[in-house]
């Protein structure tokens, strides 16, 4: 059910502490942690800590959740020190935009130059 726990989730076991993470910031509605396969020198995810699979269905049932990734969003990007040099904030939704975990996460990237269109 969405909202609740999934067994079978990387990023659920990861709030619940089963799956251990390199945290760098944590709210009530919150875990930002660092990717495992860093595609800029700042590549951290920020994930409810409830389970729902894609952005829209997090903002659909829970918006203040929704809004909260994305203040922990620019909170990360200060305390990395990206936020004057500039950068990007990525939801992917669905395995045809990339997406590979089924629990709604932020990428906070920056550190390098972020051209668009990505490549």
């Amino acid at each position: 059910m969405a909202g609740e726990p999934q067994t079978d989730c990387l990023f659920c076991k990861i709030v619940s502490g089963d799956i251990p993470a390199t945290i760098v910031r944590e709210s009530e509605t919150t875990v930002s942690f660092r990717d495992i396969n860093p595609q800029a020198p700042t590549h951290v995810l920020v994930i409810p800590k409830a389970h729902y699979p894609d952005a829209a269905s997090l903002a659909a049932a829970e918006p203040q959740t929704a809004a909260d990734m994305l203040r922990e969003a620019g909170a990360v990007a200060a305390d990395e020190k990206v936020d004057g040099s500039g950068y990007r904030i990525i939801l992917n939704t669905g395995s045809g935009a990339g997406q590979t975990v089924f629990h709604v996460h932020a990428h906070v990237l920056g550190g390098r130059g972020l051209q668009w269109p990505p490549g």
